[in-house]
């Protein structure tokens, strides 16, 4: 049962004056205060009381808008953030690297693709198995790339983070860093309050819109949702989804009637697969091509770091940067129509010098950004789905038609040639 809205009224406004009595006396006060181990919320300094104040202002104005959009009574949200609170920490791990660090695609493919990570993988792949296999055909997308995106991420469970959702959502939203792409960052991760905010609603029973009932909702169930932890940036689970992805693309895949991508392996595997059909995986399509050693010079003209498909294979071919082979669909590459785009990936080599490491991303490539926006992350992901044993090249069935058109005279020849061509991928 939920606190009455008195109740909640009369806490919350405790709250805000006691942070505001902390922020004057910080402020007045000449006497040195001792030091104490900091815990996730600071209010012994004057800046952290104001932050403290500021972010609960702010949310208590979201919730309010949440409320009137969702007709959810307010004092029942009000009831699951009352002991909401900022977490300075994680201001500090989303700054921006500083300026003189190099980003290094070694030591990030070192980091990630490793015996601990691959041993599991394995392991993870035995125990489901049956699962993956079945999740493949209704998806399309490779076993080893599900299990590659799930290692990568979380090594299957071991590292989901250990803060509370809606502290890390509520900080962030509120009291992001100082940063040139501040308010839109402190946007993105409103939504995302909004989106956990619904996420949880609906995990505990309500209905969107409520209408003002909630006697179906559980309160216990909305409390540890909110209260479930997270990774420093608010992603949950085991493929660490962020509130709006859980809403838009997790699946049941255990069928127990409910989506649980912390404990449930096979709601993870099901999620992920969605995830990527979702965002245009091309079944029996490869992820990407390392650009030809004589060609470097080519590639680094055409590398803008935007990922967008925007030069054919076929120009790329021309350009010396493909064979021909891997413009060949049936020789394992893919039509020489397809779309492409120019993966840089940079380290410094021993001596300091900046290096380059460059291939060919293709749709399948873009998918995987559409997952984690890095490049460095797509081709360790198909880097360790190839050590998995995935093939990164094309599997087109046989055209059973097109041994019947060899055979066919040419005044018999059909006007109609069946095609394995696939849509024309759009960039996104």
């Amino acid at each position: 049962m939920f606190i009455s809205q008195q109740s909640i009224t009369a806490r919350m406004h405790l709250r805000v004056c006691c942070l505001m009595l902390a922020l004057l006396l910080a402020a007045c006060s000449s006497m040195p205060t001792p030091p104490t181990k900091p815990e996730q919320s600071i209010v012994n300094q004057a800046d952290d009381a104001a932050t403290e104040v500021r972010v609960s202002q702010n949310l208590n104005e979201l919730l309010s808008q949440v409320s009137q959009a969702q007709e959810i009574p307010l004092q029942s949200l009000e009831s699951g953030f009352v002991d909401a609170k900022t977490i300075p920490s994680i201001r500090k791990l989303v700054l921006p690297p500083s300026g003189t660090f190099k980003k290094n695609w070694l030591a990030y493919r070192k980091r990630f693709i490793e015996p601990v990570r691959l041993k599991a993988g394995k392991a993870f792949w035995e125990e489901n198995q049956a699962f993956l296999s079945q999740v493949e055909q209704d998806s399309g997308v490779p076993a080893e790339i599900i299990v590659a995106i799930i290692g990568i991420e979380t090594i299957y469970g071991r590292q989901t983070g250990n803060f509370r959702v809606k502290d890390v959502l509520s900080t962030l939203a509120f009291s992001y860093p100082e940063t040139p792409n501040k308010p839109a960052r402190e946007q993105l991760f409103k939504d995302q309050l909004k989106e956990l905010i619904l996420l949880c609603w609906t995990e505990a029973g309500g209905k969107l819109p409520a209408k003002n009932n909630i006697q179906s909702v559980n309160s216990a169930r909305f409390s540890a949702c909110l209260n479930q932890n997270s990774s420093y940036a608010g992603a949950i689970g085991l493929p660490q989804f962020m509130p709006s992805s859980i809403r838009s693309f997790a699946i049941d895949g255990d069928g127990d009637g409910k989506i649980d991508l912390k404990q449930s392996p096979k709601d993870a595997i099901a999620s992920v697969g969605n995830f990527m059909k979702k965002h245009g995986w091309q079944t029996g399509m490869p992820i990407s091509f390392p650009v030809q050693a004589n060609a470097i010079l080519a590639a680094n003209d055409l590398a803008d770091g935007e990922p967008q498909l925007k030069h054919t294979v076929q120009e790329l071919i021309e350009k010396g940067i493909l064979t021909k082979q891997q413009g060949d669909l049936q020789s394992g590459g893919v039509e020489p129509n397809s779309k492409a785009f120019i993966v840089d990936l940079p380290y410094p080599d021993k001596d300091g010098t900046d290096q380059v490491q460059y291939f060919v991303g293709l749709n399948n490539f873009l998918s995987i950004v559409q997952y984690n926006r890095s490049y460095f992350y797509a081709q360790s992901v198909a880097e360790f789905a190839e050590a998995l044993g995935y093939k990164n090249q094309s599997v087109v069935p046989v055209d059973s038609t097109s041994k019947t058109i060899n055979r066919t005279s040419a005044s018999e020849k059909p006007k109609h040639k069946k095609s394995h061509t696939k849509k024309k991928p759009k960039a996104s």
